[in-house]
């Protein structure tokens, strides 16, 4: 009876947080596809470009467990609409980034207008979605046990890939075909164009998503009762096997594991950000026209494809396993291994698609994986803190990949440095879970 109700909330909630995650990551990574001509048009370097894209994950730690913790406070669908709706304005402000007034600002931190007119509007950005991802990792332990967590959050971040198989040859047909429409360029059409669907979503979680299984209008009374009681007797069984589960936000904050696992995923958002933002430029770079918006989008979603199929299957199998930790560790050492290929071959195409497929890959198994590991030892408000805490400091990743790839393209003509950087990072990761993850009890 109960399994009838987790399979029926997941028939009901993620389709919906499915879709908002992919306006969500669109929103987050059209910069890359924008920077094909953005950059050029407004004069910036490869630098300005790469840390403009980054600092987006400093105003995201900034306000990412303050954010989670309102989100346990006011109600899942108040806070995830609130946050839905002002990036999504903040969004198609990109559009404006030269004309925008900043007063003297700019002048303050000797930055050109438009320049400091990016930095802004990324940090805001980030201010803005902060709280989102881990709000519906949080938003997921109300419904689903911890036997079909790591299926559930694995079909929930396919979106990742989707958004990426969807949304390259989407941004890149947009930027070819509205290009001079209305005295426009087309990575301006870009932003607005990706970011008035956020503001539709927020609209609509606003109106049908609810809290929590006790506010849910699809399920009787009797129904919700029944799976509110199931989830609070798997926390309560989970803490008596697990010693050590945290339970209150301060645990968590003290707890060596959580500190642990935020270093965990930021090797893996390093590599994530850093090949995410750039690749449709490293795309470009094998031969293709500067203005093959379309081509570029079309050849980007190859390996964000194939690493969705992936995430799938390993999702799957992670449950059946029950040890998460070897899927995660094989996923860091799939991503290094992508890196340093990438590293190897130059610009030729074949090589060079291969290896990104590999680091993508490796990227998506790793987080349809990664988050059954926190959340097997923490609950309540410390699932809410400690998971904020751990995708606060592991985003920072997301600061650092972009805008070591910038400076080191900008020093040296190419990226190979930083691609083995990101490959040491990851293998890195795979020690210190291999040292930090539970074991599963008997």
């Amino acid at each position: 009876m109960v399994d009838a109700l987790y399979r029926r909330a997941a028939w009901r909630l993620l389709p919906l947080l499915f879709l908002c995650y992919i306006v969500a990551y669109l929103d987050r990574v059209n910069v890359g596809f924008a920077k094909l001509q953005m950059t050029t048009a407004l004069q910036w370097s490869d630098a300005v470009y790469g840390f403009g894209a980054g600092i987006f994950f400093i105003g995201y730690f900034a306000f990412e467990v303050p954010s989670n913790l309102l989100l346990e406070r006011v109600g899942a669908r108040r806070w995830i609409a609130r946050i839905m709706i002002s990036w999504g304005l903040i969004s198609c402000a990109f559009a404006f980034v030269d004309r925008l007034p900043w007063g003297p600002l700019p002048g303050w931190f000797g930055l050109r207008p438009d320049v400091f007119g990016f930095y802004a509007l990324r940090f805001l950005l980030g201010l803005a979605e902060a709280g989102f991802f881990p709000g519906i990792i949080l938003y997921l332990t109300y419904w689903f046990p911890q036997g079909y967590r790591a299926r559930t959050v694995a079909w929930f971040m396919t979106a990742i890939a989707v958004a990426n198989v969807v949304g390259s040859p989407l941004s890149g047909w947009i930027m070819q075909a509205f290009d001079g429409s209305r005295g426009w360029m087309g990575w301006q059409w870009l932003f607005v164009l990706e970011g008035i669907p956020s503001v539709l979503m927020g609209l609509v979680v606003w109106w049908w998503l609810p809290d929590g299984p006790r506010s849910a209008r699809w399920l009787t009374p009797i129904e919700q009762e029944q799976l509110a009681t199931a989830i609070a007797e798997d926390q309560t069984a989970r803490a008596r096997t697990e010693t050590r589960t945290a339970t209150t936000a301060g645990a968590a904050m003290r707890d060596g594991r959580v500190w642990a696992l935020a270093f965990v995923y930021f090797t893996s958002t390093v590599s994530l950000y850093g090949v995410n933002f750039w690749m449709p430029t490293l795309i470009q770079e094998l031969g293709l026209a500067k203005d093959a918006f379309l081509q570029i989008g079309l050849l980007t979603a190859i390996p964000w494809g194939i690493g969705g199929v992936a995430m799938v299957l390993v999702g799957q199998r992670a449950d059946r396993a029950l040890h998460r930790a070897p899927f995660v560790i094989g996923a860091l050492l799939l991503i290094a291994a992508g890196l340093v290929l990438l590293a190897a071959v130059g610009h030729t195409v074949l090589p060079s698609l291969l290896a990104l497929t590999l680091t993508a890959t490796g990227v998506l198994v790793f987080v349809s994986s990664f988050w059954s590991i926190p959340t097997a030892f923490l609950q309540q408000s410390a699932a809410a803190a400690g998971i904020a805490w751990i995708n606060s400091i592991g985003n920072l990743g997301g600061q650092f990949g972009p805008d070591l790839i910038g400076r080191v393209r900008e020093a040296t003509g190419g990226s190979t440095g930083a691609l083995l950087t990101l490959a040491t990072l990851a293998v890195l990761g795979a020690l210190v879970t291999a040292r930090v993850a539970p074991r599963p009890s008997r």
